[in-house]
């Protein structure tokens, strides 16, 4: 048995840095009196914590208020202009990239069709530079790090498997993406996670569905994110939420996966869209606001195979939310009504599941990518 170490300097001081940065992103504009009363450290230790992140460009300090009196301290805020997040995500048919700053705010956001799917993994990372390059020259901040997202099962930097990109298989994403994106973000960190998973947490963020949620994600695959007690759940190797490939019919149609009847045949957008004899989602949507019988019945049959699948995870988490994200918003109450159905059915316990729509629709993904780089600053 090894015996742990006491913490070293070094480590308390960057603990207490993170500390003050977390207080003055809670509580701007604030002062440094109001700091230490809220950390318990002395002023003299927030003074010089306060000093090394104005030195860093993490915080900024206002001008006094004019008519003070005695000797008024300038307060403290998040420095608009310091290093922000760079969030890349690249799907199926699709790229996009977005930078917030250090407070969340989205300060240029780009998202463009590209197909990926017949395509090597080069084509895809070269798409996404791109498309950074394009945001980060437009939104003129320093770049902390960057997070991208995927449709996949990822793990220790590696996108494992991803059914609907069969090239995108044992990719070593981090180290592939950070050199693609040298020449834009130099040196700067890269980080990878499951689409669904980022969703999820830009989800959080916003702030409608708690700290117990199931976000999941409609697109060509679906997938899910599992938020409990305001954390991420990944399973034991960070591979948790493929709900697309939860079987709802045994017998049903081949999936990408090499499974039949998987979640994703019955309710990803694509066989939505087959069912209802439409093109894409625009005309999918298009077709619900106008009450087209045959795309109303495609969105019910979508719907309650999403609520069988939907009710099994509930039970199995004891959740009392479901967001709906991805495509699904646009579909209308169609789809909804046929998950609140089933969960109503399904679900074992009396309290009713709380079903809710995205806040962020089809760039939550995106958004939570950039807003763990800045979650990943604040924390130090």
């Amino acid at each position: 048995m090894t015996a742990s170490r006491p913490a070293g300097q070094h480590t308390v001081r960057r603990h207490n840095r993170a500390l003050v940065l977390r207080t003055v992103a809670a509580d701007e504009p604030v002062s440094r009196a109001r700091i230490a009363a809220g950390t318990g450290l002395t002023r003299g230790t927030v003074s010089s914590l306060v000093a090394e992140l104005l030195a860093a460009g993490l915080v900024a300090e206002l001008a006094v208020a004019r008519g003070a009196t005695g000797r008024p301290a300038s307060p403290l805020q998040l420095n608009r202009s310091g290093p922000g997040g760079l969030g890349v995500e690249i799907g199926v048919d699709a790229v996009g990239a977005c930078v917030v700053d250090l407070t969340g705010a989205v300060r240029a956001q780009r998202v463009a069709a590209s197909g990926h799917r017949t395509r090597p993994v080069a084509d895809g990372l070269r798409a996404a530079a791109g498309l950074a390059a394009e945001v980060v020259g437009e939104a003129g901040l320093p770049v902390a790090g960057v997070g991208l997202a995927v449709p996949g099962v990822v793990a220790d930097g590696v996108l494992e498997r991803a059914p609907n990109l069969p090239s995108w298989r044992d990719v070593d994403v981090v180290a592939r993406a950070a050199a693609v994106l040298a020449p834009v973000v130099g040196g700067a960190p890269v980080s990878v996670g499951n689409e669904a998973d980022l969703a999820a947490l830009a989800e959080h963020r916003a702030g409608a569905a708690g700290d117990d949620f199931l976000y999941v994600s409609g697109g060509v695959g679906v997938g899910a994110g599992i938020v409990l007690g305001g954390r991420l759940f990944g399973g034991s190797g960070g591979r948790a939420g493929e709900l697309g490939h939860v079987v709802v019919d045994p017998t049903g149609p081949l999936c990408t996966c090499g499974g039949r009847g998987c979640l994703e045949r019955a309710a990803g957008l694509e066989d939505l869209c087959r069912a209802a004899v439409v093109d894409d989602l625009d005309a999918l949507a298009d077709a619900a606001t106008r009450h087209e019988p045959t795309a109303e019945a495609a969105l019910r049959a979508g719907g309650h195979a999403l609520g069988v699948a939907l009710a099994g995870a509930v039970n199995l988490l004891d959740v009392p939310t479901v967001v709906l994200g991805g495509g699904y918003p646009r579909l209308g109450a169609v789809l909804r009504a046929a998950v609140v159905d089933e969960l109503a059915r399904r679900v074992v316990w009396r309290s009713p599941v709380a079903v809710r729509t995205s806040a962020l629709g089809a760039v939550a993904a995106l958004r939570g990518a950039a807003t763990s780089v800045v979650r990943g600053v604040l924390d130090g």
